[in-house]
């Protein structure tokens, strides 16, 4: 196969898996970002910007450890700062604006809306990073190594910043987690 033949076909492959990503993580990285900024449309179209922006930035990524779906959220992340500095406003949202509705039990969904308040106090003790890791790996369901990645930092710092967030939050909210 001819070299520009090759590229081509990265590129294409490339696309493919970003266009897979798309059904299964836009979603997510929506949500990812309606925690930091607090306003779901806002939240919607910079989510989709990520995907024009990945788009845009194909031909440079390279798969070094990293998968794919980690880079889309370091690049949310990085649109994530952009707002805020376009905005003037550092402040993060807490993630209890984000609610689990479970609309078959009030008293279900009238303990978990309780327990959010509980947790969003907790965290207003964190250090910014350590609400980070504890949004990309309970709320995002990530590996410590794809936050590592999200957040440029190493897996064990990672670990190491959960574990002390999750020791700060156990001490703020009297139980064992």
């Amino acid at each position: 196969m001819r070299p520009d033949n090759q590229k081509n076909s990265d590129i294409k492959e490339k696309q493919d898996r970003l266009a897979g990503l798309y059904e299964e993580y836009y979603d997510r990285i929506a949500r990812y970002v309606y925690v930091r900024i607090g306003n779901r449309s806002e939240a919607e179209d910079i989510a989709g910007e990520v995907f024009l922006k990945a788009l845009d930035s194909l031909k440079s990524y390279r798969e070094e450890g990293v998968p794919m779906q980690a880079w889309l959220f370091r690049i949310a992340h990085n649109m994530v700062v952009d707002y805020f500095r376009k905005m003037g406003n550092k402040r993060l949202v807490p993630i209890d604006t984000v609610t689990v509705q479970d609309d078959s039990d009030p008293v279900k969904t009238a303990e978990t809306n309780i327990e959010f308040e509980r947790v969003k106090k907790a965290m207003e003790h964190l250090t910014e990073e350590q609400k980070e890791v504890i949004n990309l790996r309970f709320f995002s369901g990530f590996t410590s190594k794809e936050a590592g990645a999200v957040m440029d930092k190493s897996d064990g710092a990672v670990r190491e910043m959960q574990r002390a967030a999750m020791e700060k939050l156990r001490g703020i909210l009297g139980v064992e987690l």
